[in-house]
């Protein structure tokens, strides 16, 4: 059986950034989408990514954010992978040059498969609820929405927590989960203990 990546995303402090990496997260996001409460400054996420041991990855999010905006991240913090919560176009999200994964938005009528064909070159497509403010809402979607054989890499987010992660990965088996409310003790905020209960829930699963 292989093993499911984990990134925990939205970390805003140092102390989170310890937690995530002491309990074997895979990759840790940085969000830059100032309307998110989980937003970062350029500044902060630079300082952040700095305590990344390797083998550790810096994703950053970002939704419709101008190409300037993204350039100016990548000038000052050193992110592995991007990852796009928006609207963004296929050449929109190849431009920089770097790994990146797109993130869709579930709900019925929702065709995936077609999607991932607007997004050949994405490293991976992220399967989210839909909801307001582009992901963070700590809310599930239908799993069944997901189409079996998929045939691209799939990172399960959305309402995530300690209480389903098991039974998700076990059904839908994707490559990599995403969480960030679901380890949190308020918006932003993220709890030690349940980033260790999510890690362990992902590797129970795994068996």
């Amino acid at each position: 059986m292989s093993r499911t990546r984990i990134k925990i995303c939205g970390l805003t402090r140092p102390q989170d950034v310890r937690a995530a990496v002491e309990s074997g997260a895979d990759a840790i996001g940085f969000v830059f989408y100032p309307p998110s409460p989980r937003a970062v400054s350029v500044d902060q996420a630079a300082e952040l990514a700095a305590l990344l041991p390797p083998f550790v990855s810096s994703v950053g999010l970002f939704v419709n954010a101008a190409s300037p905006e993204v350039d100016a991240v990548l000038a000052r913090v050193p992110l592995q992978l991007l990852q796009f919560h928006g609207d963004e176009s296929e050449s929109d999200c190849a431009r920089y040059g770097r790994p990146w994964i797109k993130a869709a938005r579930m709900r019925p009528g929702v065709d995936l498969l077609e999607f991932a064909t607007f997004h050949p070159r994405a490293s991976g497509i992220l399967v989210d609820a839909f909801v307001d403010g582009y992901g963070g809402g700590g809310q599930t979607f239908d799993w069944s929405l997901i189409p079996q054989g998929f045939g691209r890499p799939l990172v399960l987010s959305g309402g995530l927590d300690a209480d389903n992660v098991t039974e998700a990965v076990r059904r839908i088996r994707p490559w990599a989960v995403d969480v960030s409310s679901g380890v949190e003790s308020a918006k932003g905020i993220k709890d030690a203990a349940k980033i260790a209960a999510f890690i362990a829930g992902v590797r129970h699963a795994d068996g």
